[in-house]
């Protein structure tokens, strides 16, 4: 799967792009027809320590899915997200298998 990854207010290091990368290309186990994903990785400038955004946008044919998470890191980010749309396509598989 072909994932956009852009990091915004700051410069994303190789570490943190490969574990997105890995865990966004998880997502095709659960539905192979994903066309891309795009994420962006934001800082929030509040003194909050739960300051880091992921964002995701995953395409697939004919729908796109949008998670948006805020947690202290972007590695816990990008496992939430990933859950979440996990749960996400395995609804929209399972809608297509009953009109099979």
């Amino acid at each position: 799967m072909k994932v956009n990854m852009q990091s915004v207010n700051f410069n994303a290091d190789q570490k943190l792009i490969d574990f997105v990368q890995k865990r966004m290309d998880k997502l095709d186990q659960f539905y192979d027809k994903v066309i891309s994903a795009d994420v962006y990785l934001k800082l929030d400038n509040t003194s909050d320590k739960e300051n880091k955004i992921f964002e995701a946008r995953v395409s697939v044919p004919g729908d796109s899915f949008v998670v948006k998470k805020q947690c202290k890191t972007f590695e816990e980010g990008a496992d939430c997200a990933a859950s979440s749309l996990e749960r996400q396509l395995k609804k929209r598989k399972e809608k297509l298998k009953s009109y099979l």
